[in-house]
């Protein structure tokens, strides 16, 4: 019996590993031949810890099992009988089967740390194919593919790479991006816990690319789990000639670090994350130039982020127009979208572009899990912008947000029902930026301790109007005139709150701390 018990960090936080414990204990005392698999997380975090058994019909599911429920299930899987917490085929789970998992085809599925299960459900296709076609049609499928990168502003991924790949340089580097750190967003975690060789070859296909033979992958230190599963596919990687002098016997050769950071949000901001890896405070730096062309220790360098990065081997090994196939207008491929906050099913859900924020929150999410309406979601991190239901037509890509002041940045989606404070939200906003501005520009630096301060008179009721005017000012000082998306993007929250909940801002008296919405406190 083949028994899947997940070891993401999201299903250990319920009690994932006393699973595993017990049911080895249970299976050893009764003499089972069970085979456990501590896989990576399916994503559907309202049913962790996800026990699965392997069937001839497929995997069968044990929701929210606990330790002190293992013996229980167990005697039922023994028996030939039904348990309360089965939920059936996990394939036929209406949140899985409505997805379209391109780059989490494998998360949940294979053992993580087996590269022999990678090979055998299609790693390093893309990877073989890379080294067939070679660097410039490498480069060329990735354009063709439509892929933006996935973490902030959807800059092409192929133009950067052409970009890196033209320029000349004795060493160039690639550099993957794995300082997740917006709220509500995890696909980075899950995919370096649940399937981190698809992080490597993407690495190698694009070093291959560009002609970069050395790469790092910076994660930031609360990741635990994740630094430590990479560290190791790291190792069986370069024993399978995934990493190292010759990419699966080519001549092409490619290997990696892993970096731990120590904590920045800022450092999420690629030029930052130079600086950090250089050894150097996480400061931004002036662009241009830019880090295709002078990056790492000065030389070429290609920054991605995991999501990007990952994508890379479904588009070498299908070819760059299969991906173009999946989504709509300029926004092409997949996007694997997180749910969090106050809302009943949250996790990971992977879909084309072109799905509506509607359907996302309430379809898909399942509305609020206090029952309550839901008032407002925000979109894309800390620094993205509140949205009200009256907006959830809202299709979800690139440009649909950008025309409603919004972006989707990371694809985390955080759901607030009607009792949150929207002032508080806004305040909050700006004094994120200044606890976590690296402080080298005046706009960032100063100007989200002044907004703190002005939101903190609004909300006492203080010369409203004339301190709302002073704020969209300050916010457009902030968009225009910081040197990263940091001071440039907290205005997005800012202004979205003041425009789509004016009524929170324009009250006699309300308390500058306390307050009733957890997921701020």
């Amino acid at each position: 019996m083949r028994i899947f018990v997940p070891g993401d960090a999201a299903a250990c936080a319920v009690g994932a590993d006393e699973v595993a414990r017990t049911l080895e204990r249970l299976a050893a005392g009764r003499g089972l031949a069970i085979e456990i698999v501590r896989n990576g997380s399916r994503g559907m975090h309202e049913m962790e810890p996800l026990l699965e058994v392997a069937t001839p019909a497929g995997r069968v599911g044990y929701a929210r099992v606990a330790a002190g429920q293992v013996e229980a299930v167990l005697d039922a899987l023994v028996e030939g009988r039904d348990h309360p917490a089965c939920v059936g085929l996990v394939e036929e789970i209406p949140f899985l089967r409505r997805q379209t998992r391109l780059t989490f085809a494998r998360c949940g599925i294979t053992d993580p740390q087996s590269l022999d299960d990678y090979r055998a459900n299609g790693g390093l296709e893309g990877l073989a194919r890379a080294i067939e076609i070679g660097p410039e049609a490498a480069v060329e499928e990735v354009v063709a593919s439509g892929l933006r990168g996935r973490g902030g502003a959807g800059f092409p991924t192929g133009i950067k790479w052409r970009t890196a790949a033209a320029a000349s340089a004795p060493q160039k580097y690639i550099v993957c991006n794995a300082d997740e750190g917006d709220s509500g967003t995890f696909a980075d975690r899950m995919l370096m816990e649940g399937d981190p060789f698809l992080i490597i070859e993407g690495m190698a296909i694009a070093g291959l690319a560009v002609g970069a033979t050395r790469g790092y992958i910076y994660i930031r230190s609360e990741y635990p789990h994740a630094i430590k599963a990479m560290e190791r596919a790291a190792e069986t990687a370069r024993r399978g000639g995934l990493l190292g002098p010759s990419l699966l016997g080519s001549t092409h050769g490619f290997d990696l670090e892993i970096r731990v950071g120590a904590g920045a949000y800022v450092c999420g901001e690629e030029t930052s994350l130079l600086e950090s890896l250089e050894g150097r405070r996480g400061e931004v730096r002036a662009k241009p130039p830019l880090p295709a062309l002078v990056g790492l220790f000065g030389r070429p360098t290609i920054i991605n982020n995991v999501l990007s990065l990952a994508a890379v081997p479904f588009i070498l090994a299908e070819g760059g127009k299969a991906y173009a196939e999946f989504g709509m207008g300029r926004s092409r491929g997949t996007m694997p979208i997180q749910l969090a906050g106050n809302v009943r099913n949250g996790g990971l859900f992977e879909t084309a572009f072109g799905v509506t924020l509607g359907e996302l929150v309430e379809d898909i999410g399942g509305g609020t899990l206090s029952g309550r309406p839901v008032r407002a979601v925000q979109v894309g991190g800390p620094l993205g912008a509140y949205f009200p239901p009256s907006m959830f037509h809202l299709p979800f890509d690139y440009e649909s947000f950008a025309e409603a002041d919004g972006l989707i940045g990371h694809a985390g989606i955080v759901v607030f029902d009607d009792s949150v404070d929207m002032a508080r939200m806004a305040r909050f906003a700006m004094q994120f930026c200044a606890a976590e501005s690296c402080g080298k520009c005046t706009p960032c630096r100063i100007g989200s301790v002044r907004g703190t301060e002005i939101l903190d008179l609004i909300v006492a009721g203080d010369r409203v109007d004339e301190h709302l005017a002073l704020v969209e000012d300050l916010c457009e000082t902030m968009k225009f005139g910081s040197l990263c998306a940091l001071g440039g993007f907290t205005p997005y929250p800012v202004l979205s709150a003041i425009r789509h909940f004016p009524e929170d801002f324009r009250r006699e008296a309300a308390p500058a701390e306390g307050g009733s919405n957890a997921f701020v406190d």
